[in-house]
């Protein structure tokens, strides 16, 4: 594979999950002892977490093209931001990078397609749920998203800021998001976004039954793919100039 650029710390958590998702696809490929080859730009999460607070999303985007920059610099083939949220940014890394920055929703909405899903709950920091970023590109596949309501998504967003960008995983806290995805699926969801890369340390396809798409997994996932399909074609350029 081709070297993967992570823009990470947005949480340190999820970062976690790229880079062992990242190697675990490696091994699966190329065997046991095979590991990834990843560049990690991170950053420290208080940071970007005030930031977000305080609304200066024209300072973030700054620093995401800055740190995007930096892994093309780098020897990065393709860029991820390891967060749903800091897609918010997304067009200002793009905007000063040649390489490919895949986005989290677009990778996402291929794997619902697959399953042939047209209603989904969408799961996530408020950020997510309340702005567009993410939904405006399920409906450029046609899929509809099912938000929770201002209750719940007060609820969800807690919990990720509270307990899981620290890593504690709460049994309440997972009582508490699977009854709220129980309520979006009366409401005609065929599947769940777990539209927060840290969802995935609380809520697993085996606690929900209907499709469950792992946003963390999904993005990795397309990303190592690109790696090796970007390598293989250069190997057979270099084939065709000899």
């Amino acid at each position: 594979m081709k070297k993967i650029g992570l823009i990470g710390g947005i949480t340190p958590e999820s970062t976690i999950l790229y880079y062992r998702i990242l190697n675990q696809l490696n091994a699966a490929s190329l065997g046991k002892s095979h590991s990834a080859e990843v560049i990690i730009n991170s950053f420290d999460f208080g940071k970007i977490a005030k930031l977000q607070k305080e609304n200066r999303w024209d300072l973030l985007d700054e620093i995401m093209a800055d740190a995007g920059k930096s892994l093309e610099n780098a020897g990065a083939s393709c860029i991820l931001i390891c967060a749903n949220t800091m897609h918010l940014c997304i067009d200002a890394v793009r905007d000063v990078v040649k390489i490919p920055v895949i986005h989290i929703a677009d990778a996402t909405s291929k794997e619902i397609i697959k399953k042939q899903l047209k209603k989904v709950a969408l799961l996530g920091t408020k950020y997510t749920m309340e702005k567009t970023f993410f939904t405006d590109v399920l409906k450029s596949f046609g899929i509809e998203a099912i938000i929770p309501n201002q209750e719940e998504r007060d609820i969800i967003h807690n919990i990720i800021y509270d307990e899981l960008a620290s890593g504690i995983i709460s049994p309440p806290s997972k009582e508490k998001y699977i009854k709220i995805i129980e309520r979006l699926l009366k409401n005609g969801a065929e599947g769940v976004i777990l539209g927060c890369t840290e969802i995935p340390l609380l809520i697993q396809q085996e606690d929900v039954f209907v499709p469950v798409f792992d946003t963390t997994k999904i993005h990795a996932t397309a990303a190592f793919n690109f790696s090796t399909k970007y390598l293989q074609q250069q190997q057979q350029q270099q084939q065709q100039q000899q």
